[in-house]
């Protein structure tokens, strides 16, 4: 064989052996995708999650008894309308502030309160005629009978205790209202306020007429 000849085929021979077919390294790596998204692997972290964090308003201790919210259409926990303020003190279970001497209305009516709630009247049980009429609550954490609460707007209410809202103009706020729930079957009533923005500010639950006074005792 002719000697140039030769070396040209063995230069041809030498660059087949050495070429790396180009589409080969795509489909390995696809396949190695496929088989590794087939196979069951472990998405778990290697660290132990901690479990959920309650949400913001969450009810704290002094306001839930076993998960549940103390306010009632009844009263308030073990505390029950028509308790006069002896019983009022044994139901709450805790020290409770107040009494005639702390009320312009005297004994005709005033409140008695827990001890945290004394300085900013967020909480309290109204006493009139020797017998518990109605509580008030302004804090934001605390549901109220049915879900509503401080910070929720008149549309919110509305929507919450649908086809038992009426609505009243606020006496001293203007572009305030009155927002008062009736629940079919019970005795009691609520009473959302609401400021000019249309945000509930306070709520009370009570017996006719006492949860209706605007002054509370005055």
């Amino acid at each position: 064989m002719n000697r140039p000849l030769h070396c040209l085929l063995l230069c041809l021979l030498l660059a087949a052996c050495q070429r790396t077919p180009e589409a080969v390294a795509p489909a390995q790596d696809e396949a190695a995708a496929r088989a590794q998204a087939a196979e069951p692997g472990d998405d778990q972290p290697s660290e132990d999650v901690p479990p959920a964090t309650a949400p913001p308003g969450t009810l704290p201790p002094r306001l839930q008894q076993g998960g549940q919210a103390l306010a009632r259409w009844d009263g308030y926990g073990d505390v029950r309308f028509g308790m006069n303020p002896d019983q009022v003190r044994q139901a709450w279970g805790g020290q409770l502030d107040g009494g005639p001497e702390d009320s312009i209305a005297n004994d005709a009516c005033y409140y008695l309160s827990p001890k945290w709630a004394r300085e900013d009247h967020s909480f309290g049980f109204m006493i009139e005629g020797g017998k518990l009429v109605r509580y008030d609550s302004d804090n934001p954490k605390e549901l109220a009978p049915g879900g509503g609460r401080v910070g929720m707007s008149g549309d919110d209410i509305q929507r919450l205790y649908a086809g038992h809202v009426e609505v009243q103009p606020h006496k001293y706020v203007e572009g305030g209202h009155y927002l008062r729930v009736t629940q079919d079957g019970e005795t009691g009533a609520l009473v959302f306020e609401t400021d000019a923005q249309g945000r509930v500010t306070t709520w009370r639950v009570g017996l006719p007429p006492a949860v209706d006074y605007v002054e509370r005792c005055l």
